[in-house]
């Protein structure tokens, strides 16, 4: 059976200025949410909200994207994103030491691979909310229209499924003040 992984993509450049940090299009994700255990989530705000709220970490960066995809990977390449994502973690994070620090990555990589269980270029959406002090997180799925065969249509009529959502607002004019 292949493994599959979520990697990052950007379909245009919202990223760029919805992230203090945009992840590079390409990179290994997972979804970031231990970032924002001890946080207290109300209190953030214009980037840093929007990266809770709907960000995957992408690990070579530890940067943000509001889409990953889903790909087909080798053992080997799990391999180097659990090592690289070890070394973010030490970094990051303060992981005390390296075999520590890969026990939560092999965690991680494990329930991004999860989140997969989808055809090769299934995009990937991310919702967290606060409740308490609990994260939840819903994930929705985007799937090319198959009776669409013109390829520079790939996801101009896609097939939503996720989870019942809370109507959120985003505030770009706040978002774009930020980033002068």
């Amino acid at each position: 059976m292949a493994i599959k992984l979520p990697r990052t993509i950007r379909l245009d450049r919202s990223d760029t200025f919805v992230y203090h940090r945009a992840a590079d299009p390409g990179e290994w994700a997972v979804t970031g949410t231990f970032l924002f255990f001890g946080v207290d989530t109300a209190s953030l705000v214009g980037k840093e909200r929007q990266a809770f709220r709907a960000g995957f970490l992408g690990i070579d960066s530890f940067g943000w994207s509001t889409l990953a995809i889903v790909t087909e990977a080798s053992v080997q390449e799990e391999a180097k994103a659990i090592e690289r994502l070890s070394e973010q973690l030490v970094t990051h994070c303060g992981a005390p030491d390296m075999e520590r620090a890969r026990a939560a990555a092999k965690e991680e990589i494990a329930f991004a691979q999860s989140l997969c269980d989808h055809p090769p270029n299934t995009l990937l959406g991310i919702h967290r909310t606060s409740e308490g002090d609990s994260i939840r997180e819903t994930f929705r799925t985007l799937h090319r229209d198959a009776n669409r065969l013109d390829p520079l249509d790939a996801f101009r009529f896609i097939e939503v499924e996720e989870e019942e959502m809370p109507n959120d607002e985003v505030d770009l004019h706040a978002i774009a003040r930020e980033r002068k």
